[in-house]
């Protein structure tokens, strides 16, 4: 079908020259001429313009009573079986027809023409009469404008701009009644306008409402409807009806295609347009031989061009419903409220956009667009709602097909290369950029990996909701390999799926996976060691084979006495760099030895547990601050064993724990959550290890200090003495019980199940699964899942992730630490207190020394040297007299003290033994372990609890 520049303008300049003549000349239509016949002349003969009295032309040169406009042009193409000189034909839009009144005689069943086209008829003959005409006042001449629309960002959207509507056309150019033409002439102007109404344009009695309003967008994208003249016959009433619904349709999709064609729409939306404008050329094509057919086809009706157009029609109705619904998606043909306020909950895409510098678009906020993965699916749903229809099956398997291809391309570079490219955020997968590894020390949360890339849950199309987290695994994981360097992303994939419905495209998804997951468990076990590196941390976090640790602390251990601000840090490194050095120790072998540090913790275990398990928790998800950690450490209650003032006065031992550097990738699975659990569980251990040595130095003296080992003649005081050394003997029981039930039946019996696992010696595949399809044994991310897993459980099953266990243990350790600090001052207080042993030269001598000593660290001032033999003026300090008389309220004293002691040990480690045995059986049965272990501490405490609280003993 060949059609002018702008038709429409073409028609009005024909009627407007009908207009300017007097006598009113109706215009003919460019179809008649077509089917006019030449003479033997080869012309046809034109009518004379001067007169109204119509000439009848030759009957043979007539078809269908149309005369056409003609023009003949020379091409320099070849068609085939055709001649070189081709017939252009010059269709005016809406031109005014001249046909027969019924009046008019039967036989003539086609309109007259009263005039040919000037292009195709000798000027001479017409041009006198119109001259004159012209010369006579008229109604203003009719002339439609079209102008250029400035580019939008759908580049092949139209840029001419919307003609006017018909309604606006002068009452001098309206075409006659139908209710003046014969039936057969009134189904050749109908069938006349259809083949303009079904391109989209108005005909002389096919037009649109006056409700709609082509200038609106709103209007274009639900479609326009029409009206018919009044008089038309009503069967051909109903054929006309029907076949308008195709022209809604196409008109509405051409408006939809522009729409969606725009740059916000994303790759997917252009896609689904391109694959529709192909459909769209099918469909103008078909309507150029149904004009063809019109012309030269006498036996062409309104009822034949139906049946052609049915199939057509099924088509454009299924991607008109189509269409329809996606704009609803999209807000445009109606407010979808509950997508209105997506944009506000989008709160990561907002931040992100702020931190790339971008602002904040108030309008796009308001709603969301339907793109991507919600195309797919909404084409995945109709193609299985309407999966019972053969053509409208091919059709949306045919669009979706299409439409999957960048989705598919996006898919592989995502699957082979690790890689993102997506403008339009349409991908499964989102990338923060933001979020960089270089953070990963600070990184408390696990944001990199857990953040970095996520899936966006309401955009996976239904062909990946079954595998949508192996997509976004393989792609993290072949990330991880490409950054450090495992990947050539230069090289174009090949031989992949490109659409949804290739055989192979889940196979494609598996095998990516399998291969990705392979990769990085490579680097992470072989290139960079893992398994390794955590050996190194179970010595220097667990105390495993810590020969070296305790000879750090004999080093360390004036420092560390000293409070946690005035520590030097710098010399306790130094320390711990020669211990790691020193020949002999596991830990000079240790490859790893560099990445450990001393750093002072100035929150005390206890108060950074409590806010942890009451508060905030491990998991909480942060964003990435460095003030993170502090948020953890807030302090829950102020009833608790630890307070703002106890945290000042912590002794480095308390503030001590170790920082351990791990590079990329490894960073992943040691991340610094998991680094934090291990400083827990250290300095956990760290504090039963330092009250152990604080009860073994008590036994010390309780064995080799006069005042414990003279036996004196006073029963009580030596009763009091087996009170003292039984409760030690208890506390240092519990300590050391405690101690090995964390170390020997939790730590390492996990820690032997987390190492099979890392090493691979899990169990094979059940039988159900063997000669199925190969599965990837080992993840990486369950790999780092076994490892939190691991720390967890420590933690669990340690007690340290139960406030209330948390907080007896805390009481329990506090008293044991106050009665093995305290000893020093009751070995004093046993001297006045023992008539026996009282003012002799041995405990003269032990009380000076031990005095003066006293007396020298708390006066340093006063210290000055007399002699180069080191004396000083403090050793000439004397006793007091409270500690070379003999004091019989001393030993009361002391009973009472130690009837306290003994109380608190009692009362809470029989609270704790009740709790644990309670936890044992409804959380963790471990517990159940240390329960049974414990009881040997508490042999002998009941009877003792109220028996000798005023030292009388018995």
């Amino acid at each position: 079908m060949s059609t002018s520049g702008n038709p429409r303008s073409v028609a009005h300049n024909d009627r407007r020259a009908a207009t300017t003549s007097g006598a009113k000349p109706r215009v003919p239509s460019s179809r008649a001429a077509a089917r006019e016949r030449p003479t033997s002349s080869g012309e046809i003969q034109p009518e004379d313009s001067a007169s109204n009295a119509p000439q009848e032309p030759n009957t043979s040169h007539r078809v269908n009573g149309y005369s056409r406009n003609t023009t003949e042009r020379q091409t320099a193409r070849v068609q085939s079986h055709v001649t070189t000189r081709e017939t252009l034909q010059v269709r005016t839009k809406s031109p005014v027809k001249s046909f027969p009144l019924n009046g008019d005689a039967a036989d003539d069943r086609r309109p007259r023409s009263r005039d040919l086209d000037r292009m195709s008829s000798p000027p001479v003959a017409t041009a006198p009469a119109p001259v004159r005409r012209r010369e006579k006042a008229g109604p203003p001449p009719w002339r439609p404008q079209a102008s250029l629309i400035p580019h939008t960002t759908a580049p092949l959207a139209s840029r001419i701009s919307i003609p006017p509507l018909a309604s606006l056309l002068p009452d001098s150019l309206e075409p006659p009644s139908l209710k003046q033409l014969s039936s057969s002439a009134q189904e050749d102007a109908i069938l006349d306008d259809l083949l303009y109404v079904l391109m989209g344009f108005e005909g002389q009695y096919i037009r649109y409402v006056d409700s709609y309003n082509p200038s609106v967008e709103k209007d274009r994208l639900a479609g326009p409807s029409f009206r018919i003249s009044s008089g038309i016959d009503p069967s051909l009433r109903d054929l006309t009806t029907s076949m308008l619904k195709m022209a809604t349709c196409y008109s509405a999709i051409e408006a939809f295609v522009e729409v969606q064609s725009r740059e916000e729409f994303g790759a997917i939306n252009h896609a689904l347009c391109a694959s529709i404008r192909k459909l769209l050329k099918d469909y103008l094509v078909l309507l150029a031989q149904l004009e063809n057919q019109l012309i030269t086809n006498q036996s062409f009706s309104l009822h034949v061009l139906h049946l052609r157009t049915l199939p057509t029609s099924h088509m454009m109705f299924q991607i008109y419903t189509l269409a329809k619904e996606i704009l609803k998606k999209n807000a445009l043909l109606e407010e979808d409220l509950d997508n209105s306020v997506d944009g506000l909950d989008d709160v990561d895409n907002i931040i992100e956009r702020l931190r790339e510098g971008g602002e904040l678009d108030p309008g796009g906020m308001s709603k969301t667009l339907c793109k991507g993965g919600n195309v797919l699916r909404l084409l995945t749903d109709r193609l299985s709602y309407m999966s019972g229809d053969p053509a409208a099956r091919t059709l949306l398997q045919t669009l979706l097909r299409d439409a999957s291809r960048p989705y598919m391309t996006m898919l592989n570079e995502w699957l082979h290369h690790g890689g993102i490219k997506d403008p339009h955020a349409e991908f499964l997968v989102k990338e923060q950029k933001s979020i960089k590894r270089e953070k990963l020390e600070e990184d408390f949360t696990d944001e990199y990996w857990e953040k970095r890339y996520t899936l966006r849950e309401a955009d996976v199309p239904p062909q990946l909701e079954a595998v949508k987290d192996k997509v976004l695994l393989a792609g993290k994981y072949l990330n991880v390999v490409r950054e450090c360097g495992g990947v050539d992303i230069s090289t174009a994939v090949h031989d992949v799926p490109k659409s949804f419905d290739d055989p192979r495209f889940l196979e494609n998804i598996n095998s990516a996976y399998a291969h990705a997951n392979s990769s990085l468990l490579d680097l992470l076990l072989t290139t960079h060691a893992l398994p390794a590196r955590l050996q190194s941390m179970k010595h220097y976090f667990f105390l495993d084979h810590s020969d070296f640790f305790t000879y750090f602390l004999d080093l360390s251990a004036s420092e560390l006495k000293k409070p946690f601000r005035h520590v030097n840090v710098s010399k306790l490194q130094s320390l711990l760099d020669l211990v790691l050095r020193q020949p002999g120790s596991i830990a000079a072998q240790d490859p790893f030895k560099e990445d450990v540090k001393v750093q002072m913790n100035d929150v005390g275990l206890t108060k950074f547990l409590m806010g942890v398990v009451n508060v905030r928790g491990i998991e909480q998800d942060e964003t990435n601050d460095p003030s993170t950690v502090e948020k953890y450490r807030t302090p829950v209650s102020t009833n608790g064993p630890s307070t703002a003032e106890d945290d000042n006065n912590m002794t480095g031992f308390e503030a001590l724990e170790f920082k351990f550097s791990v590079p990329f990738p490894l960073s992943l699975v040691i991340s610094s959550k998991t680094v934090l659990r291990y400083q827990i569980l250290f300095r956990y251990l760290l504090s039963m290890r330092h009250l152990e040595g604080l009860l073994v130095n008590s036994w010390e003296d309780h064995n080799k200090i006069l005042s414990w080992t003279h036996r004196s003649k006073d029963p009580r005081l030596e009763m009091w003495k087996r009170r003292a050394w039984t409760l030690r003997s208890r506390m240092l029981v519990f300590v050391q019980q405690f101690t090995y039930y964390c170390t020997a039946e939790v730590i390492e019996p996990n820690w032997q199940r987390l190492m099979a696992r890392v090493n691979g010696s899990r169990d094979s595949t059940t039988p159900q699964d063997r000669g199925a399809t190969p599965k990837v044994n080992r993840t990486v991310d369950e790999l780092m899942e076994d490892h939190v897993d691991f720390l967890d459980t420590c933690l669990k099953e340690c007690m340290l992730m139960n406030s209330r266990l948390l907080r007896i243990h805390s009481k329990l350790t506090s008293v044991c630490t106050l009665f093995a600090t305290y000893t020093p001052r009751l070995t004093r207080d046993l001297f006045p207190a023992d008539a026996s042993l009282v003012n002799t030269p041995a405990a003269n001598r032990y009380l000076s020394l031990h005095h003066n000593n006293h007396h020298h660290h708390s006066k340093p001032s006063t210290t000055t040297n007399t002699s180069s033999t080191g004396t000083s003026t403090s050793s000439k300090t004397p006793l007091p007299a409270n500690l070379t008389t003999y004091d019989p309220a001393k030993l009361t004293a002391m009973g009472d003290l130690m009837g306290k002691y003994e109380q608190n040990f009692n009362h809470h480690l029989r609270i704790l033994l009740d709790a644990l045995d309670y936890y044992a059986a409804t959380e963790t049965v471990a517990l159940g372990r240390l329960c049974a272990q414990l009881s040997t501490a508490e042999k002998g405490g009941r009877e003792r609890v109220g028996g000798g609280l005023d030292g009388s003993g018995g």
